[in-house]
């Protein structure tokens, strides 16, 4: 199987799963693919594991306040090895594939040991950085209920973030976290460059909202 077919089979395949929230949908995955690519040719990695794994990474999902969110990158790994048995994606990669499904997860807290693994997290970590971060977390937030930011603390200054509240809160909690947890070069530049629009946008809702403290730090 040549890997222009395999991405039609995953795409098919991802396109008939339930997706839990527009965060997470076939968008996100094609640019979790299109990161991971070129992360695989900077970093010299095997495309035979890393373009599957990128595929299939959130073949299982669960809402983010779901008991069972922190075991979907497992069962997504389990489910992904299934799929690639049935189409007969050669068996040498598949034990690879699962790993790097499995530990792309910020909540499952796997590490990953291959390059392939740890291209697939960083591509699917640096999602949630910059623009694209920005709109998937107000995404997130709608579907919780969240507030916007917390009128009393609204950048997290004196108190401990919580993004069940805010979604503010979850840059501070997760995202600005995430991107200090890149594995290469080029997923760590990347995210450095993500993280400074992230900044500015919080700099401009700060003047918005009239946070004079928040700006004078």
């Amino acid at each position: 199987m040549n890997l222009e077919q395999l991405e039609v089979n995953c795409a098919e395949f991802i396109l008939q799963q339930q997706i839990h929230d527009a965060a997470h949908d076939i968008n996100h995955i094609k640019r979790v693919v299109a990161t991971a690519k070129k992360l695989c040719v900077t970093e010299h990695a095997d495309l035979n594991i890393v373009l599957p794994a990128a595929w299939l990474h959130d073949c299982v999902s669960f809402p983010k306040n779901h008991p069972d969110n922190k075991r979907a990158s497992v069962l997504a790994g389990d489910k992904a090895v299934e799929f690639l048995t049935s189409i007969d994606y050669p068996v040498q990669y598949l034990d690879a594939i699962h790993h790097a499904i499995k530990t792309h997860s910020y909540s499952a807290n796997i590490t990953p040991e291959t390059i392939e693994a740890k291209i697939v997290q960083d591509a699917d970590r640096l999602d949630g950085l910059g623009a694209i971060g920005v709109s998937r977390c107000m995404l997130v937030a709608g579907k919780l209920g969240s507030k916007l930011y917390n009128p009393e603390d609204p950048f997290c200054q004196q108190r401990t973030p919580d993004s069940k509240v805010a979604a503010v809160d979850h840059f501070y909690e997760k995202l600005f976290k995430t991107a200090k947890t890149m594995t290469t070069q080029a997923g760590l530049q990347e995210a450095q460059k993500r993280v400074e629009f992230m900044q500015g946008f919080l700099a401009q809702l700060a003047a918005e909202i009239g946070d004079k403290e928040y700006l004078d730090v």
